[in-house]
């Protein structure tokens, strides 16, 4: 079976400045090789969502339907709810999760 992905306008945003950071710092190539593996991670989670961990930050709010996966120095946080995959956030790994958090809502 294989899960709808929707990328929400929160994740849309994230790739954005994830991109303009990437470039700016590292050059085209590097987000290139990034972007690949990037959509590499989500193909995958159409087939396999389950396999995701609950990231540390989540698991305490006892939110499990709440996954991650790391795609090189990448985040991707989606949710699941029927045969949908729900992309909620794309970051590098080094972000504090708190803080982004706390930015995201203030956003809204």
């Amino acid at each position: 079976m294989s899960f709808q992905v929707v990328f929400l306008h929160s994740a849309e945003q994230d790739l954005k400045e994830l991109k303009s950071y990437v470039i700016r710092n590292f050059g085209k190539n590097t987000w290139q090789h990034s972007y690949d593996k990037l959509k590499e991670a989500v193909n995958n989670l159409q087939k396999f969502p389950l396999e995701g961990k609950i990231p540390d930050e989540i698991q305490r709010l006892n939110l499990s339907q709440y996954r991650q996966v790391i795609s090189g120095m990448n985040r991707i946080i989606y949710e699941i709810r029927q045969e949908t995959i729900f992309i909620h956030i794309v970051c590098d790994t080094r972000k504090d999760m708190r803080t982004l958090l706390t930015t995201r809502l203030l956003r809204i």
